[in-house]
């Protein structure tokens, strides 16, 4: 798939909602937010659940596992719905119909109910893949690893920011409402819940799937290839070994995010004895490094392609996942606060780097099936989440876990170098970087975006 007209800036155009471009930047990352926030908002709250619901330490990894299960299979099919109906109908449907679990987990009375709530809530997790899909048929490959990393890193930010709100949310219940905690956190879901819904909404109605329109115009334009087509681009992907690569390594860091997302609240008060609203503000530095960690790797990891070419951005992904696993290993050994805190913040660095790092080198590998290699790399991190959660169920203590789960992430940060791109591929991606860096092909492009997006507007 080659979609034309794609922004060679981000920054300079940063402000600029009439042009689609930017404005599908903006929808896509702040979409992710939300579903990054409802997705974990049970987090923090944990303990008050647990202490309802009468929850073991095995019962909780469960609920875990079933966070980020559904989520393996739903970005596949998210990936391939893509590249067939484009991000902008996925996108809406996925957060109108995604919202109605994280409502409904309100209705949750025993660990069976609340584990069947917290396995479907997972499917908004899928939300991620749309939003680099998005931003990377609208931006040039000059910068698609930045734009990227920080679409992606502010909708996780979700997940850091969750962790402080959804009990601020709670206590409002509880203290100025007058609701008890039994309640308050089932209500507390259902306002995360109404809020996806109307973000759905707002999708359809402000994007489009491409800088020239939607794809089911583009179609019937003959600017795109069929539909029948992406199906054989999927299996295209799925036996290309380096997707595989990837899908390994995003597991091994956002896999681990993930993972540090479910069980920091709790880790702060089982093993610091912090209070709810304390351990959530300790989680929630976690998060917030998204502001612009995953920015910085993606950046990177367009620095290094631009001056070594494509197997640069594979060095630097190697160098960020090798850190990040030394770095989770010296916070696991951590046992008090002044020096844990620091330790996990330079863990959270180098973990959000590394996911930026791995979607700068993603949109190199297929373009014709940039859906399903983006569905099948993102699914990787679900998997890592659901592999770690069997460790945390069991009977090893958790900070012996986080240990282990180091070294494996130092292992397979080696992996990287199995990455390879052929001669006629780096050649392609230099052209096209030097391409968009020229003035003359910029404003053009740009032009014909907003035009067209004018128009888009006006038969929306």
């Amino acid at each position: 798939m080659e979609i034309q007209n794609k922004v060679t800036s981000l920054w300079g155009n940063f402000f600029k909602l009439r042009m689609p471009q930017i404005r599908a930047f903006h929808m896509s990352w702040f979409a992710f937010f939300l579903c990054f926030f409802a997705w974990f908002g049970i987090a923090p709250l944990m303990a008050v659940v647990r202490e309802e619901l009468s929850l073991t330490k095995e019962q909780v990894g469960w609920s875990i596992i079933a966070s980020v299960t559904v989520t393996i299979f739903a970005r596949l099919i998210v990936g391939w719905m893509c590249d067939r109906y484009g991000p902008r109908l996925t996108y809406t449907w996925l957060l109108v119909l995604g919202s109605l679990p994280v409502m409904g987990i309100g209705l949750a009375h025993d660990f069976q109910t609340f584990l069947i709530f917290r396995l479907l809530i997972g499917m908004i997790g899928a939300s991620f893949v749309i939003t680099q899909y998005h931003t990377s048929i609208m931006f040039a490959p000059n910068i698609v690893g930045t734009v990227n990393a920080t679409s992606a890193g502010w909708g996780n930010l979700g997940g850091g920011v969750t962790q402080f709100v959804m009990p601020v949310i709670f206590a409002l219940f509880v203290g100025v409402l007058g609701f008890s905690e039994a309640i308050s956190w089932r209500a507390s879901m259902v306002v995360a819940g109404v809020v996806c819904l109307l973000t759905g909404i707002a999708y359809y109605r402000f994007t489009q799937d491409a800088p020239d329109g939607n794809f089911k115009e583009l179609r019937a334009a003959g600017k795109l290839p069929s539909i029948k087509k992406t199906n054989g681009a999927f299996f295209d992907a799925c036996r290309d070994y380096r997707v595989w690569v990837l899908f390994a390594i995003y597991g091994a860091c956002f896999g681990m995010e993930l993972t540090i997302h479910n069980i920091a609240a709790l880790y702060f008060i089982d093993y610091f004895d912090m209070s709810l609203a304390a351990a959530g503000a300790m989680a929630a530095s976690f998060g917030l490094m998204n502001l612009f960690a995953r920015t910085l790797g993606g950046f990177a990891g367009d620095q290094f392609g631009s001056r070594w070419g494509l197997q640069g951005r594979v060095t630097w992904l190697f160098i960020a996942l090798f850190c990040e696993g030394i770095a989770l290993m010296f916070f696991s050994q951590m046992t008090t606060l002044v020096v844990a805190l620091p330790a996990l913040i330079a863990f959270s660095l180098f973990v959000q780097m590394s996911e930026g790092a791995t979607f700068s080198v993603v949109p190199f590998i297929n373009k014709k099936a940039l859906g399903a290699v983006a569905g099948i790399v993102g699914a990787g991190g679900n998997a890592g989440a659901f592999a770690a959660g069997f460790l945390l169920k069991g009977s090893t203590p958790w900070p012996t876990v986080l240990l282990i789960l180091g070294g494996m992430v130092t292992v397979v940060s080696f992996l990287a170098f199995a990455v390879r791109f052929n001669t006629q591929t780096e050649s392609e991606a230099k052209d096209e970087i030097d391409s968009a860096r020229k003035p003359s092909t910029l404003r053009p492009a740009t032009a014909t975006s907003q035009a067209t997006e004018q128009e888009t507007v006006l038969n929306a």
